[in-house]
């Protein structure tokens, strides 16, 4: 999940502007339970992979994220009524739980690496490479529900091949499931979605259940 900017401007520009946003993460989940696996926040936009309880809508949660950080934010830099601050609705998409939620993860904490902030993922302060809690000390991540790899810092600073970051871009524009040939056009079809596929990664030998419901 992604969320920009409007017009690409800055969003997060003082440390309490990011802060914030890891508060509320903790903070969401007594109002709309939801597991968060990753996030990352940069200057103009965040990254968020969520794995929705059974009934909990992903609408429900993020409406009441964003309206809680907006307004946080309008209060804090007096911008109330001075337009939007995001460019619109969120952008979402929904993930296999095999090795291509490894791959979204790890495009997601990896991001200030390509943006060439940071020299390794967990040098980044905003990120779930290196912050598990909020401010207060409350952690706001949940498990994975494949197993995290031991090494899992080492792959994340491996870097991404350009088919995978052209594929995991494409689902990110068009909201395209990512997983295998076979279950992406399976989940296309059960829940109504595009199903364009340009990088299949491993056959699986059989369909799984979705990581995330889509709505």
């Amino acid at each position: 999940m992604i969320n920009r900017g409007n017009k690409r401007q800055d969003v997060f520009t003082e440390t309490a502007d990011y802060e914030d946003f890891f508060r509320l993460l903790a903070k969401a989940m007594d109002y709309v339970p939801m597991r968060v696996l990753g996030v990352c926040v940069m200057r103009n936009h965040f990254h968020l992979v969520l794995w929705p309880a059974r009934g909990v809508y992903l609408s429900a949660y993020m409406t009441w994220f964003m309206n809680a950080q907006i307004r946080r934010y309008q209060k804090r830099h007096g911008s109330t009524g001075l337009g939007h601050i995001y460019q619109g609705r969120y952008k979402n998409f929904v993930v296999q739980d095999d090795a291509h939620l490894y791959r979204v993860l790890r495009y997601v904490e990896a991001n200030p690496v390509r943006a060439s902030l940071v020299a390794c993922a967990q040098q980044y302060r905003w990120s779930s490479a290196s912050r598990r809690y909020t401010p207060e000390g409350l952690e706001y991540l949940s498990e994975w529900p494949i197993v995290r790899p031991p090494n899992w810092l080492d792959y994340v600073n491996a870097g991404i091949g350009a088919d995978e970051l052209s594929a995991l871009r494409e689902s990110t524009r068009r909201g395209t499931p990512f997983g295998s040939a076979g279950w992406t056009r399976w989940i296309a079809e059960e829940y109504g979605l595009q199903s364009t596929v340009t990088y299949r990664g491993r056959p699986r030998k059989k369909k799984t259940a979705a990581f995330s419901p889509f709505e």
